[in-house]
């Protein structure tokens, strides 16, 4: 079992910016890839970011040029530091672990949740 706990979401105006951090924890060795993902009111989840064990890192278009994942493995944590945020930024972001061997992410955070004002 991998345990996954995200923070640093909040309210914050047009334009600003956030960093949201998972600690993870547990079984990690069997994990491949975490990703970042977020749920707006009445849409499907999208996967936004992922780094893969190996440090290579991927983002949507929908946010490429404004976020930005990075790992500290001493401290079992991932981030992401979203700039420029947009009212349609707005939604629960989740953190989620891929073990050696799936195609889909198995382990999730409880999700942070970010709201930007215009």
């Amino acid at each position: 079992q991998v345990q996954l706990v995200e923070s640093g979401g909040g309210s914050v105006q047009t334009g600003g910016s956030l960093r949201l951090s998972c600690v993870f924890s547990g079984t990690i060795d069997n994990i491949n890839a975490m990703g970042w993902h977020r749920q707006a009111p009445g849409e499907q989840r999208e996967l936004v970011a992922a780094i893969a064990s190996g440090g290579n890192t991927g983002y949507s278009e929908s946010v490429k040029g404004r976020l930005t994942l990075s790992r500290d493995s001493a401290k079992n944590t991932i981030y992401i530091q979203v700039n420029d945020l947009k009212p349609e930024d707005t939604a629960v972001y989740y953190c989620a672990a891929r073990a050696n061997g799936q195609d889909l992410y198995k382990y999730w955070g409880q999700g942070t949740q970010v709201t930007v004002s215009s």
